[in-house]
């Protein structure tokens, strides 16, 4: 049985911040792998998920989500799910995640 404790609260403001990001109004399937997506296509995707979330108004609330529930999938807040890893590992430098 999967663990929904780590998830917010479901009330408004846990995530209101979704409906400011730049991603609100595209495909989501940019920020998310097929499941057999890999090498040079998976950097690819990955590589244009990041650069749209560059221009997204709220990518640290995303990150901080991401982080928070532990996201094991797809580009939250202009990080892949290694790169989320490694942030919370302390082998990425928080001043590089976005």
């Amino acid at each position: 049985m999967v663990s929904i404790k780590r998830l917010p609260a479901p009330i408004w403001e846990s995530y209101q911040w979704q409906y400011d990001g730049a991603c609100a109004e595209t495909d989501t399937n940019r920020f998310f792998s097929p499941e057999h997506e890999r090498g040079f296509a998976r950097e690819r995707r990955e590589s244009a998920a990041k650069a749209f979330c560059e221009r997204c108004p709220v990518v640290q609330q995303c990150l901080e989500h991401a982080l928070s529930v532990r996201e094991e999938h797809g580009v939250w807040g202009g990080l892949n799910p290694r790169e989320r890893s490694d942030l919370v590992s302390g082998t990425r430098s928080p001043v590089s995640a976005a």
